[in-house]
């Protein structure tokens, strides 16, 4: 049995049934009235939580800071992002000690040099511009979320979008940076995405609808007033949203509407921002692709796509702009999941999944008539990166034409490396590396990957970390532990992303008091392809959750752990997760963090007014219309489940809890984590659930750099004393 907390009787609120009804099927949630953010007894409930998770605490309170200080202590405070060269400009970002926000900044480019000028964290270089310093933008503010920073292509003008609520609805001003008047233009609940014409005049942005959908098109042209603003397109179809953007080669605005199935582009000449949009290709259910603007040499226009129509994990295909036939460049590899290309002048990037593991291809272009020829992928080569489980990304490349390409590398062990590769000859010139400070040797640490056999037979992979005492690797290089350890397991595994496996410098507080850390890479993410997502979506999603309890219990089959060793992590749909397998498997956890979690899902999946429900009736089934949908969402939603007895009539002691909401989060409502703790309270008196919300934020919980380092103190907190740690 989990011992108690020494607390006070946690808060409680009055049950007011409400019965919900469909499908010949009624449930009764007692606390769907807590849903009204403006009613003053639900605010009260959420402040009182608070406090009663303040007064637990309070006994961790000296550990608390003292991992506060560990997390303080290795992060260089006042340091400078790697600069970005944009045309005439380098772009780079400062942060400084004792500010929460960076500060963006710019610096004037000679010639034709790409090596980024060296700058002194606490030294102005001569004719250094600040573009916007966002601790001054955020003032006296609790929550400052900045959600469009762009550019004119002429250097003159900046669009300012910012958020001090969270929930992601954004005012747009446009501020000058030639040293010219300023303007009056201010636009107000404007959504991300932002694409600026190249006259510098014009201007798109999104807006979203009711339920937070972006559905609408807009531009703007500079000085005239926004009540003149033009509805360039409206998407009226509830499942799909749409975005915009500019081409890296600039000569398109490309409007991208989708569900999470179905795709479809449209674009305008980049130089003529008021001419009517055109369709690339229409939409057609379950067919997706993204597109790609190229230029050869010989001024000859391209669409490049990257598409699953005929191929699982896609393939790409290429066609000239003024018309003709689609062409494949490169074939479907079954396993190997095409994310993306991006073009350049002279070599495509092309994103994927290699072993299990984000990756980037080079593959040069051709001279001549043909800037594909038929063996792309024979001439490309990946991008070495750190011994796997290891992440290679694209980092930032704003220009088209360039002699080199810029790409993050990672590891668990590995701190995060900006290196920019030559592509004339292939060299690696590191740029930077993250500093941790205090003194940090990767060869204290070891990681690895095991290899976890599902329910159904499948091998679902597991990237581990841990101190290299605490782990023995066999001849295989697979990993194996020295003896049962304190462990943290996270997962996520939905909406096909990929959970990859990168350092934080915040999770030595746990290595080095002697915590194993894993991923468990489950099926409904893309880790291993398209057919991995599909394995953990709609009526297979219980597949998810049985890949992780798989995945538990071999680590302590195994003996890497214990149950009263092992604490869980995970947030949003992962939170989802986490409920999920807490009724699955109750005596296999101690501990459980769950921020922001998705566990109300099938109520909130038959409210088609709420944010994001309509669009992501292909991600999880539509209950409302289909029974089939309603049972299997019913048969795992968090909420729903939670139960006061076990099979065997005993009373169920769930592990116990610490979950987070935010007050604005357009995602997951605030209510849900509020109601699921108060019905495992309800459930059994023993069970141990706290909760904190966030009264001035939203998703991403709070957005200044110390505040969220605080809060990470607190989980970190809890969660060692939970695994016996502290």
């Amino acid at each position: 049995m989990l011992p108690k907390w020494d607390v006070p009787t946690p808060p409680t609120v009055p049950q007011r049934p409400f019965p919900i009804s469909r499908h010949g099927d009624v449930r009764d949630d007692p606390y769907y009235w807590l849903m009204n953010r403006d009613d003053e007894e639900v605010l009260a409930h959420l402040r009182a939580e608070n406090e009663f998770l303040s007064s637990a605490m309070a006994e961790l309170k000296p550990l608390e800071n003292e991992l506060f200080d560990e997390i303080k202590n290795r992060i260089e405070e006042t340091d400078i992002s790697v600069p970005v060269r944009k045309g005439k400009w380098w772009y780079f970002e400062r942060t400084r000690e004792g500010l929460n926000y960076p500060i963006s900044c710019r610096v004037g480019a000679a010639g034709d040099d790409l090596t980024p000028p060296a700058i002194d964290p606490l030294t102005t270089l001569d004719g250094e511009q600040v573009i916007l310093d966002e601790n001054v933008e955020a003032g006296q503010s609790d929550y400052l979320s900045v959600g469009i920073l762009a550019v004119s292509p002429d250097d003159a003008w900046v669009a300012v979008g910012t958020d001090f609520d969270g929930d992601e609805l954004h005012r747009v001003t446009v501020r000058p940076l030639a040293g010219q008047a300023g303007l009056d233009d201010e636009l107000a609940d404007v959504y991300y995405g932002f694409a600026w014409a190249l006259d510098s005049r014009h201007f798109f942005y999104t807006r979203v609808d009711e339920a937070k959908r972006p559905f609408q098109l807009w531009r703007h042209e500079l000085g005239t007033d926004t009540a003149r603003d033009v509805l360039v397109f409206q998407e009226d179809d509830a499942q799909y949203n749409l975005s915009v953007a500019r081409s890296r080669d600039d000569a398109v605005i490309v409007v991208q509407v989708g569900s999470s199935m179905t795709t479809e582009v449209h674009f305008v000449a980049a130089d003529a921002p008021t001419n009517e949009l055109t369709l690339l290709e229409g939409r057609r259910h379950g067919i997706e692709y993204g597109v790609e603007h190229f230029v050869d040499e010989n001024h000859t226009a391209w669409w490049l796509k990257v598409t699953n129509e005929e191929a699982t994990d896609f393939r790409l295909l290429a066609k000239p702009v003024a018309g003709g036939e689609w062409r494949e460049l490169l074939k479907e590899r079954p396993g190997n999941r095409l994310d993306g290309v991006d073009a350049f002048k002279t070599v495509f990037a092309i994103t994927e999944r290699f072993d299990g593991c984000a990756a980037v291809r080079l593959a040069p272009t051709l001279s001549g008539d043909d800037p594909f020829g038929d063996d792309l992928l024979e001439r490309s080569t990946l991008v070495a990166g750190p011994s796997s489980p290891s992440t290679v990304a694209l980092s930032a490349n704003p220009n088209f034409d360039t002699t080199q390409l810029r790409v993050l590398i990672t590891s668990l062990v590995t701190p995060r490396l900006v290196a920019d590769i030559v592509l004339a000859t292939g060299e690696s010139i590191v740029r930077k590396q993250q500093v941790v400070l205090g003194g940090y040797d990767e060869a204290n640490y070891a990681t690895g990957r095991l290899w976890v056999v599902a329910s159904d037979g499948q091998r679902v992979p597991v990237s581990i970390v841990a101190r290299k005492d605490l782990l023995t690797f066999d001849a295989h290089g697979t990993p194996t532990a020295a003896t049962p350890s304190p462990f943290l397991l996270y997962g996520y595994g939905s909406y096909e992303i990929s959970n990859d496996p990168g350092f934080s410098s915040l999770r030595l507080s746990l290595l080095d008091r002697g915590v194993i850390f894993a991923i468990a890479h489950i099926r409904g993410g893309g880790e291993m392809g398209r057919s991995w997502y599909e394995m953990g979506k709609l009526a297979q999603k219980p597949t998810t959750f049985s890949d992780f309890v798989a995945v538990a219990t071999a680590l302590v089959d195994t003996g890497w752990t214990t149950p009263s060793q092992l604490a869980i992590r995970g947030g949003s749909a992962g939170g989802l997760l986490m409920g999920a397998v807490m009724n699955l498997a109750p005596d296999l956890f101690r501990a459980v963090v769950a921020e922001v979690p998705f566990v109300d899902a099938l109520t909130t999946m038959l409210d088609s007014s709420l944010p994001l429900t309509v669009g992501e009736w292909e991600e999880w089934g539509d209950p409302d219309s289909s029974a089939t949908a309603y049972r299997t969402m019913k048969s795992y939603s968090p909420y729903d489940n939670v139960t006061a007895n076990n099979e065997d009539g005993s009373p169920r002691l769930y592990p116990h809890l610490y979950a987070t909401g935010g007050l604005n989060d357009p995602r997951v409502g605030f209510w849900e984590p509020t109601k699921w703790v108060l019905r495992l309270r309800d459930a059994n008196q023993d069970n141990v659930a706290f909760l904190k919300t966030e009264m001035g934020a939203g998703h991403g919980g709070p957005s200044g750099r110390y505040d969220a380092w605080r809060d990470e103190a607190q989980v970190l907190a809890w969660t060692l004393h939970e695994i016996g740690v502290a």
